[in-house]
C-alpha cells in the first residue's frame, strides 16, 4: 500500500491527491500534524527541509509532488498519464505545471508566509508586490487560457493538478478580475471535476486557518 504523508489543507499535497485519485490509486494517507509526531519526524529526515508531500512505496521515496505524479504514471493506475509519454508533448505539460506552481502558488505563499510572522517581522511591501506579479500571471494565463479546455495539450494532466490549488488559493486572497473571463472559466471547469472537488472538501476543516480570509470567494 502506498503512503502519502501531507496535509489535506496544503496546496502541494493537493496536487498529489488529484493524481492519486484520477489515477485511481489506493493509498494510506500519513496526517502531519500535532497529533501525529511520527509523520513529521519521518519527512523531516526524508526531504531537505522537511517540505511535503512525500510518497512511500516499499523501499522508494519519492519527494516534490510533480515528481511523486509522474512516478504514479510510471507505476501505479491504469488510467492516462499526467505527463504525455512524447517527450515533446511532455514538454507544454512541464511548461506549465511549473508555471502554476513558480508564478501562481509560490508567489501567493510569499504574502501568506509574511502575515503568520509576528507583526513586527513582517514585510511591510509584500502584499502590494505579490499583488503585482499575480496581476501579470493572471494576464498572462488569460490569453493562454483563450480558446483552451485545460491548461496543457487539450488533456487533464499535471498542470491541471498544478492549477487547481494554485488557482483556489489565489483566487481566495487575490481575485481573479471579472475581465478574465477564460481564467475565470477555467477555474470553475477544475473546481467542478470530480477529483478537484474531492480535494477541496476534505481540506473543508482547515478553512479557518488560511490567513487570508475576507478577500475572494474560496468556493
Amino acid at each position: 500500500m502506498l503512503q502519502l504523508y501531507g496535509h489535506p489543507f496544503a496546496a502541494f499535497t493537493w496536487k498529489a491527491l488529484i493524481a492519486l485519485y484520477e489515477r485511481q490509486v489506493p493509498f494510506e494517507f500519513r496526517m502531519l500534524d500535532p497529533d501525529h509526531p511520527e509523520n513529521g519526524a519521518f519527512v523531516a529526515q526524508a526531504s531537505p527541509t522537511g517540505q511535503f508531500p512525500v510518497l512511500v512505496d516499499g523501499n522508494r521515496t519519492v519527494i516534490e509532488s510533480a515528481a511523486i505524479i509522474e512516478y504514479l504514471d510510471l507505476h501505479h493506475g491504469a488510467a492516462p498519464p499526467m505527463v504525455p509519454a512524447d517527450p515533446r508533448t511532455a514538454i507544454e505539460a512541464r511548461q506549465m505545471d511549473g508555471v502554476f506552481d513558480d508564478y501562481v502558488m509560490i508567489l501567493l505563499q510569499r504574502a501568506v508566509s509574511s502575515v503568520l510572522r509576528e507583526e513586527a517581522r513582517r514585510d511591510p511591501y509584500i502584499e502590494d508586490e505579490v499583488k503585482a506579479g499575480l496581476d501579470r500571471s493572471y494576464a498572462w494565463l488569460e490569453r493562454w487560457m483563450t480558446g483552451r479546455t485545460w491548461a496543457a495539450n487539450e488533456t487533464f494532466g499535471i498542470a491541471d493538478c498544478a492549477a487547481a490549488p494554485a488557482l483556489f488559493y489565489a483566487h481566495w486572497a487575490f481575485p481573479i478580475p471579472e475581465s478574465h473571463v477564460a481564467l475565470r472559466a477555467y477555474r470553475a471547469r477544475l473546481l467542478a471535476r470530480p477529483s478537484i472537488a474531492r480535494v477541496i472538501d476534505e481540506a473543508r476543516p482547515w478553512r479557518e486557518n488560511f490567513p487570508l480570509q475576507g478577500r475572494g470567494s474560496p468556493d
